[in-house]
């Protein structure tokens, strides 16, 4: 299972930005999927994840209202709209496959991770 995020880059505070998360390999298409992101010297932390149909959705207080995660199954594509970004909001984002029972709110709760793509947010 490999998972590829892109969509990353460099935006003014206030901007929009969207990422994507491909995933290839052999899996089912039924796990949650979930973003989080690590800020310079500090620890990845929970962001949002979504459940196979999309009906399920849970975000990071932080995030709530501004970002908005998604699927596309028939692409095996994630997707992190991220609105009103914030300088706060820098980080490498990753996404990440849930395969195990577990909260979605801990790293360990996940098993197959991206590489992560860089966010920077200008004051």
């Amino acid at each position: 299972v490999q998972l590829q995020a892109s969509g990353g880059g460099l935006v003014q505070a206030g901007d929009s930005l969207r990422l994507s998360c491909a995933v290839s390999g052999r899996i089912l298409s039924t796990y949650v999927m979930g973003w989080f992101r690590q800020p310079p010297g500090e620890e990845r932390e929970f962001v949002a994840a979504i459940g196979w149909t999309g009906d399920y959705t849970d975000y990071a207080d932080s995030v709530k209202g501004r970002f908005a995660v998604s699927r596309d199954n028939t692409k095996n594509t994630v997707y992190l709209q991220m609105n009103s970004l914030k300088p706060e909001d820098a980080a490498v984002y990753y996404c990440a496959v849930k395969v195990y029972s577990g909260s979605v709110y801990r790293m360990e709760s996940f098993t197959f991770w991206g590489r992560g793509t860089q966010v920077t947010v200008s004051s």
